[in-house]
This record gives structure tokens, sequence and C-alpha cells, in this order.
């Protein structure tokens, strides 16, 4: 096995055409035609996503999580607040927004955690996973069309919601799991 190379054009594919597809509210989707390294081509399906911010804001020894339906997966999930974000805003100022907006919680400090892209083989979106804490309660300001309850979970808890299938996406398993790391270390980290 090769050692990682930063810098391994040899892997490169390169696009020489795009036909999109849809745009729609929150996604674009596109199929490029890409040329291989070998010099073949093939075809890649991509959405496109503006990029969303999600929150693992700890209140009082718990996880603020909230509760609601999810159509795609056609149930409820337990998740940390998440949004996605406007155009040319500030990733730290939308996790602030979507803190408040669907918890009613502020805080007093929140730091970036770790950005991360959820499908690469697809989708270019990203998501900023920030830590909140120091957290005042207040009005939350929920979306005309988003319906959801607040809850908030122990470390223990939290984890047996994972056992059950009640918390599967890979964002909040991902801030359990550093939550989890905070209390074995001292320090959140991923």
């Amino acid at each position: 096995m090769k050692p990682y190379e930063d810098s391994n054009a040899r892997l490169d594919e390169v696009t020489v055409a795009t036909k999109p597809v849809f745009e729609g509210k929150i996604i674009s989707l596109q199929i490029d035609t890409v040329k291989l390294p070998d010099g073949s081509t093939a075809s890649r399906e991509i959405v496109r996503h503006p990029g969303a911010v999600a929150v693992m804001a700890i209140h009082e020894g718990k996880m603020v999580l909230v509760d609601q339906f999810r159509q795609a997966m056609g149930r409820r999930e337990l998740e940390i607040p998440a949004g996605k974000l406007e155009k040319g805003e500030d990733p730290l100022e939308a996790a602030k927004r979507e803190l408040q907006e669907e918890t009613g919680y502020t805080c007093g400090n929140i730091r970036l955690l770790h950005s991360f892209y959820t499908s690469p083989g697809f989708a270019d979106e990203i998501i900023h996973l920030y830590v909140a804490e120091e957290l005042e309660s207040g009005e939350a300001a929920l979306d005309e069309d988003e319906f959801l309850e607040l809850c908030e979970l122990t470390l223990d808890e939290a984890q047996e919601a994972i056992a059950a299938g009640k918390i599967s996406d890979a964002k909040t398993i991902m801030a359990v799991y550093a939550w989890k790391l905070k209390q074995l270390t001292g320090a959140f980290q991923l």
C-alpha cells in the first residue's frame, strides 16, 4: 500500500459537461460528464446543497434535541437542532439562529467542532457542527411548516436512543460520540 499523497492528481476527474436536471427550493440536481484518469468518460449525478449547520447544545448535563417527523424516512427522528445555510450566511450566525429558532435557547459560548460532508459520493452538502454551552432559555421561532418538540437527554439516554434507532442520523450520532469523548477526555474533540 502506498502512503497517502495530498496532491495525487492522477486520481482527479475533469468535468467536461454539466446538464442541469432539477432546481428546487433546497437542492438542485445535475449530471456531470467527467473525464476519468484513464481518459475514458463517465456520468456523475450530483446533488447541490447550500450547506447546513448543526448544534450540539448541552444544558445542565443534558443534550438538547428536537423530535420531528422526517418525510424522507417516513417517521419521527430525534436530532440535534440544525438547518440549511441561507445564501451568503455565516455558518456561526446560522448556528446561533437555528438554535434559537428551534429550541428558544441562546448561548453564551459556541464554537465550531468540525465540518463534514454528508454523502460525498453524490452530494456537496457540508454540515458545520457547533458546540453550544452556557444556554439561556427563551422563545422558539419555528418556520411556518416546521413542527417539532424539544427534549433533553442525558448521555446514557442518548446512547440508548441510538441503540433503539430513535437517533439514526449521522450528525446527531457524531454529536453524541463527541459528547462521550468529552466525558472521557475533558474536551470536545473529533
